[in-house]
This record gives structure tokens, C-alpha cells and sequence, in this order.
């Protein structure tokens, strides 16, 4: 998709909140730091209109994108932040558990993972957990710059048998330095939204 024009529309916590024009949704889920704001700038061509928080565990609301008039990215919070509060782990926990597992416009979730890296504790109960939903899954390891070309290879097979990814999810190197794997990202978002 050629992408212009891009809005944040709205910062939810509650379904009342969610937008009611019926566009196609996906979400992008992962660890604070994983780089959800890199790859959704990466996918809308922008520097840095997602904001990228120096401090993780900021975005604390289900951030919807509008891209196009043809569908949302929901920026979700990010897991596995230490700094804050039991309670307020809950209530995130809570908030996205509902929009994950109630929404009718979500086609597909994106979950990032880190290319250097087994998949966390966090990142196999969130695929888990999606995979229960019977959410369509694109695993997309980011940072994949940082890991040697010829461990490419390795690196997938870490992380998919970390997840003990199966059939129909779906696998992708991503780096928001070099654009590696956006096209392939896209091809993704297009199949699922193209799905009605």
C-alpha cells in the first residue's frame, strides 16, 4: 500500500472509545523497546510520527492509526515492564485482553519479538494467548540488523521454536534500519485485511 496520509485518531482505554467507521484493524503487540513505533514508521513512511518513548512502558492506551481511510494500526501497550505498578499491569492487561478478544474489525495481530533474543516468557504467553483467540499472526522479529546475516537462519529457528509457531502464523526478519522485510509485512496486512 502507497501510504500518504496517516492520523493518530484516538488514544482508547474502553470500547466506548474505539473508532465506529468499521475500517480493518490490526494490532501490533510486543515487549516496551521491542520496536512497534520503529516498524509502524517504517510501514507509514515516516520518521517519526509514532512516537518512540525513551522511557518504556509509556504508552499505556490502544493508540489507533488511521492509514489511508482504509484501516487502523492499534499501537497496543507494550508488556514486560518492570517499573510499573501490579495494578497497573492488571488494568492494561484487562483493557487489551478486551479489545484483543472482542473486536470484530481486529483481522490480525502483529507480534514483535526481538531478533537477538529467545522469545521471552511475555512473548510465548502472548502468542499463546492470541493462538486461543484464533487471532491470524504475523511474529515479526525486529533489530534483525544487529544479528549476523549467515544467523538469519538460527535466529528464526530460535524464535519459532520458542513460540512453537504453527501453521497458518506466519514468520518475518524486520529491520527498521535497512526496511528489510516491510514489503513482506505489508503483503501480510493486505491478505488479512483483503478478507471480509
Amino acid at each position: 500500500m502507497e501510504v500518504h496520509n496517516v492520523e493518530l485518531v484516538m488514544s482508547a482505554v474502553a470500547p466506548a472509545q474505539y473508532p465506529t467507521t468499521g475500517y480493518p484493524e490490526i494490532a501490533l503487540v510486543g515487549r516496551s523497546n521491542v520496536g512497534k513505533s520503529s516498524l509502524t514508521n517504517v510501514l507509514i513512511n515516516r520518521k517519526s510520527y509514532a512516537r518512540t518513548s525513551s522511557q518504556p512502558g509509556k504508552t499505556q492506551t490502544l493508540n489507533f492509526y488511521n492509514v489511508e481511510d482504509q484501516l487502523y494500526f492499534v499501537d497496543v501497550p507494550g508488556y514486560g515492564y518492570a517499573k510499573v505498578s501490579r495494578s497497573e499491569r492488571e488494568k492494561w492487561g484487562k483493557m487489551i485482553e478486551s479489545y484483543l478478544s472482542t473486536r470484530p474489525q481486529l483481522k490480525g495481530v502483529i507480534s514483535l519479538v526481538d531478533a537477538r533474543h529467545e522469545p521471552s516468557d511475555d512473548d510465548v504467553s502472548m502468542y499463546n494467548w492470541l493462538h486461543y483467540y484464533k487471532i491470524p499472526i504475523l511474529v515479526v522479529a525486529t533489530k534483525s540488523d544487529k544479528v549476523a546475516r549467515g544467523k538469519w537462519n538460527k535466529t528464526e529457528s530460535v524464535v519459532k521454536k520458542g513460540l512453537q509457531l504453527s501453521d497458518p502464523d506466519e514468520f518475518q526478519l524486520f529491520s527498521a534500519q535497512t526496511k528489510m522485510g516491510k514489503d513482506e509485512v505489508w503483503n501480510w496486512i493486505e491478505k488479512r485485511i483483503g478478507e471480509d
